[in-house]
């Protein structure tokens, strides 16, 4: 059964942090690398970090020095956190492999969890 199950998202200030968490399947986390993807209203899903099951991280420009991925291999999560939010993060993050994870003939997506950087 696959499980990709995001949470943590909220609404924050301008400057503030917050840290995403994932749930994913064991079998899928264990031998893939994973990623982060946003989506803002009216755009397509963008992937905006990554690491590898090495721990080898990638960050797309706009985060990168304020986002930081890991993964917990216990607990078969990975992490995204946040710091200094910008209204520009504003979105809906989901979590998934690279690339995304394929169910029958689409690609299976988790429900993702909203951030909303606003005063």
């Amino acid at each position: 059964q696959v499980q990709l199950v995001e949470s943590g998202g909220q609404l924050v200030q301008p400057g503030g942090s917050l840290r995403l968490s994932c749930v994913v399947s064991e079998n899928i986390f264990r031998s893939n690398t994973m990623a982060w993807y946003r989506q803002i209203p009216g755009k397509a899903r963008d992937r905006i970090a990554q690491i590898t099951t090495g721990n080898i991280r990638r960050y797309v420009d706009s985060v990168a020095g304020r986002f930081t991925i890991s993964r917990d291999d216990a607990r078969n999560s990975v992490h995204l956190q946040m710091n200094n939010l910008k209204r520009e993060d504003t979105g809906v993050y989901f979590c998934n492999t690279v690339p995304p994870l394929i169910t029958g003939s689409r690609e299976y997506w988790g429900h993702g969890t909203a951030v909303t950087v606003s005063w």
